[in-house]
């Protein structure tokens, strides 16, 4: 058994290092990208061209599987209380300078943190003390079908494509 503290920073180390979290509210679990900041993982979604945050509701509870940044591999599983943080709150401005540091490939990088303030949530995910476990994880694989998208990845092979990949170098 892992004692509360060695607990505690287990979790912390893991989650800042890492990238993605999985992360299981109400319904499958989804990759989730998060910063560490004060104590909890703070993600931001649910507006257009951010994550999907379903089944994460204010005042609820989520299951966090964090992974291993150069494995993949699971660490550690963590439950957290999910809380949302109202915009304009310091609280809320402190995250959001930590998320907006995070944030790749945004279209409006100038006017981001506006957005989000109007479109979407930024939901704190605060680890709670007990259920947190690292050793006794299962050895089973947890695999999962990819769930509904409209990412479509699999077209035609365009007609020149074979042409361009097998004509001969001279």
């Amino acid at each position: 058994m892992t004692s509360p503290l060695l607990g505690q920073a287990l979790v912390e180390e893991a989650t800042r290092k890492s990238g993605l979290v999985w992360v299981r509210g109400d319904g499958p679990a989804r990759a989730l990208w998060h910063v560490w900041h004060d104590g909890a993982a703070h993600v931001v979604g649910d507006g257009p061209g951010e994550q999907p945050l379903p089944g994460l509701a204010d005042g609820g509870s989520a299951e966090v599987t964090v992974r291993s940044k150069d494995k993949g591999g699971r660490l550690v599983v963590w439950t957290a209380s999910v809380r949302a943080l109202e915009p304009g709150s310091e609280a809320w401005e402190a995250a959001v300078a930590e998320l907006k540091g995070k944030r790749l490939n945004a279209p409006d990088a100038e006017r981001m943190t506006e957005r989000w303030a109007r479109e979407c949530r930024v939901l704190r995910l605060e680890p709670r003390g007990a259920g947190v476990s690292g050793g006794e994880l299962s050895d089973a694989s947890h695999a999962a079908p990819p769930l509904p998208s409209d990412a479509v990845t699999r077209r035609p092979v365009p007609a020149a494509l074979p042409k361009l990949l097998f004509k001969r170098r001279r």
